[in-house]
């Protein structure tokens, strides 16, 4: 199976646990997901599906990769666990490949108060394998059919996701509002700022800025009570457990300068204005501070000739 490095190490895992080889491929570097260009070198013979992660509330470029999975046979499985109300091209993702998977973790944009997760798809006989195997490969009770594990959502998680997915769209709304805020109040700082693919709704599932001194920006803000986080510092395929034996693995630069730079910075619904004005100036004049700092430091080193 196909996917990209620059993900959560859930995808690679659940490729594993299936059973299959995971083959890795790039990203485009403005947006973050499977670089199209990149798949069908990767396509062999033996490929049996594609994973594109709709990363950070971004959708993954669906029809090019569609168009070269379908020309191979191959089927296309669609990471949806960051961009719950996401559309490409007008149409939400989740809707686009043979089969669409989510996560309902709570720090999501539909999320319960546990784990939990939903499989979609439009192909009955896939909706039907899929409910055999959260349940023992039950096709009647107590008869396992094949080889099947106990992956049911309980009825509590299940409760508290039917009355918070009505109010879906309207956080996501809030969270595009700050996002927006975050991108006008930083405008013009030597920071590479999110982009939003053209015919795409981007859900802000993190705001994500790409910073040449990533580290040393984190720090200054942490010291300024501003917490950050990184995803992701270590691409799967430089991890312990899997590195050194993923296909794919020794050509792929974009996801390796993107877990150099990448940081993500506070968002969610309830963010207050006056929390995201705070870190807009602080994060401002920090990256002007390091911008000066490094120019006097380069003036300074004389010729050393």
């Amino acid at each position: 199976m196909i996917t990209v490095s620059h993900t959560a190490v859930a995808t690679v895992a659940a490729i594993e646990l299936c059973g299959a080889t995971p083959v890795l491929v790039d990203i485009e570097p403005d947006f973050y997901t499977m670089d199209p260009d990149t798949l069908e070198a990767a396509i062999s013979p033996r490929t049996k599906a594609v994973i594109p992660v709709h990363l950070y509330g971004q959708p993954a470029d669906m029809t090019p990769i569609l168009d070269r999975a379908r020309q191979r046979g191959v089927r296309v499985i669609e990471d949806c666990a960051q961009a719950h109300g996401a559309r490409y091209k007008g149409r939400r993702v989740g809707s686009w490949g043979d089969i669409a998977c989510f996560s309902f973790y709570p720090t999501k944009n539909l999320g319960a108060l546990g784990d939990g997760g939903m499989v979609v798809t439009d192909d009955t006989a896939l909706a039907e394998r899929v409910r055999c195997l959260r349940e023992y490969g039950w096709v009647e009770r107590n008869i396992s059919s094949f080889r099947g594990m106990n992956s049911r959502l309980d009825e509590l998680q299940a409760a508290i996701l039917r009355v918070k997915l009505p109010h879906l769209d309207s956080e996501n709304e809030a969270r595009a509002a700050l996002a927006d805020r975050y991108t006008r109040g930083l405008a013009g700082v030597s920071l590479g700022l999110p982009r939003i693919r053209p015919d795409a709704t981007h859900v802000f599932h993190l705001y994500v800025v790409r910073a040449d001194g990533r580290d040393e920006l984190r720090r200054s803000m942490e010291a300024r009570g501003i917490s950050s986080l990184v995803h992701y510092p270590v691409p799967i395929h430089k991890q312990p457990a899997y590195r050194g034996r993923l296909r794919g693995e020794r050509d792929l630069p974009e996801t390796e300068r993107a877990a150099r730079e990448v940081l993500s910075l506070p968002l969610y619904p309830g963010l207050a204005p006056s929390a995201v004005r705070r870190v807009i100036t602080t994060v401002r004049n920090l990256t002007e501070e390091t911008y000066h700092d490094r120019g006097r430091r380069v003036q300074g080193a004389g010729n050393p000739c």
